[in-house]
């Protein structure tokens, strides 16, 4: 056998750009999970990594700051040169330092930074977590998005992503393209499925309607981003640090002093921060925890169901329902009011449904105003759906209509209980 086969064949190289079609693969084949993979016991998942790959030791504060998410406007892929790639490092440096908070700033010089970051640099000691901003805000909620099981998403019609990391390093696929243009209010809803047992457990949020207030702040995703942020830290400040032996030591400054409330310290190891469906739903519960840590979700939860009004419920009936009602029309009362429908005559309020001559039920209506009396009359003659009443009367919905029953049930209370 002779070498010629081998002298005849033309080398291999990489010097060949790949096609348009062979990126969008890749970055396809980077963002999104691999089904077979994605099961309950290893979706969803968010891991973190350690500062230790590029630092000895890191600046830990006594009292470390809260976060803050500031977008930053990244530049093109395609012939973005150095300014790009130097953008991508300096971000994923900065935000690598997490545990830093408010000191990070100090690992770099102001004037070297590029100039996005610069500009929050130059502030002073903020601590600030730099992400890429896109249309659909998916790297702000990212920490959300990646707590709903593998259920919520299909729900929802959300797209199955890749693990997750805390802090955001490196933007491998331009996500937007491959996101729905109206991810933030799909997730909304999914998030807001997976969050409304812990806000009200004993009636679906199918049973409130869409301006409930409890119903409305589920949804509200920058009021769920601090408290999700602040469940990440408390996972990442229990973490065992990379080199032990390194103790932490004083922050020597330039001018002889040291640095107050911080010390030098190894770095903190990276690792998963949730693996699976049962850890993701103990940190929805720490989220939630956190979101009442100073009382400021149950005082909102209180002063929500302690003064509900009946367009807070939907047309379905639920426990939560029942309870407003027993209060508002005060069954544990003496004097019960229902609607009721008679023949031959208008229908009345009075003590335990019943109706006391036509004297009676004439000076109840004298009580009433016109619009009142005509809805009165309208339940009378068959019509008992509230929104057909309104639109007999003119209203564009039924809401002005349940405020009236309700002026008309106390007004019935109040005539036929001192008879």
């Amino acid at each position: 056998m002779t070498d010629t086969t081998y002298q005849e064949a033309e080398p291999m190289t990489d010097d060949r750009e790949l096609t348009a079609a062979e990126i969008e693969a890749f970055q396809r084949e980077q963002f999104f999970a691999n089904e077979d993979a994605a099961t309950a016991e290893m979706y969803p998942r968010v891991f973190s990594r350690s500062a230790g790959f590029l630092y000895k030791r890191v600046v830990r504060p006594h009292e470390p700051l809260p976060p803050e998410y500031v977008t930053v406007p990244l530049i093109s892929r395609r012939g973005r040169g150095g300014d790009g790639v130097r953008l991508d490092v300096s971000i994923a440096q900065w935000n690598m330092l997490w545990e830093c908070a408010q000191f990070r700033r100090r690992f770099f010089s102001v004037e070297d930074l590029p100039e996005p970051m610069r500009e929050v640099a130059d502030r002073g000691d903020v601590n600030v977590v730099f992400v890429p901003r896109t249309t659909s805000r998916y790297h702000e909620y990212a920490p959300l998005f990646h707590l709903l099981p593998r259920s919520a998403l299909q729900r929802h019609g959300l797209p199955l992503l890749s693990v997750g990391q805390w802090p955001y390093l490196m933007q491998m696929a331009p996500v937007d393209r491959f996101l729905p243009r109206d991810f933030e209010e799909r997730l909304s809803r999914a998030w807001a499925s997976v969050v409304w047992r812990h806000l009200n457990s004993g009636s679906k949020m199918s049973r409130f309607s869409g301006t409930d207030p409890i119903r409305i702040l589920a949804h509200n995703l920058d009021f769920w981003l601090p408290a999700v942020t602040a469940a990440v830290q408390e996972i990442l400040y229990d973490l065992p640090v990379v080199d032990e032996e390194l103790g932490e030591v004083p922050i020597p400054l330039q001018d002889g002093t040291f640095l107050e409330g911080a010390v030098a310290a190894s770095p903190r190891v990276g690792t998963d921060l949730w693996r699976g469906e049962d850890e993701a739903a103990e940190v929805v519960q720490l989220t939630v925890d956190h979101a009442d840590a100073t009382g400021r979700l149950r005082g909102i939860l209180d002063a929500v169901n302690s003064n509900r009004v009946e367009d807070d419920f939907s047309d379905y009936w639920s426990y939560a329902r029942e309870d407003f009602e027993r209060k508002l029309y005060s069954k544990r009362s003496k004097v019960k009011v229902r609607f009721v429908e008679l023949t031959d005559a208008v229908p009345v309020q009075g003590p335990e449904t019943e109706v006391i001559a036509n004297l009676v039920y004439s000076d109840f209506l004298a009580l009433l105003d016109p619009r009142e009396r005509q809805v009165v009359v309208l339940m009378n003659s068959g019509i008992t759906k509230l929104t057909e009443i309104a639109g007999l009367m003119g209203y564009k919905n039924h809401s002005p209509i349940s405020k009236r029953l309700a002026r008309i049930q106390k007004k019935a209370i109040a005539h036929f209980g001192q008879l």
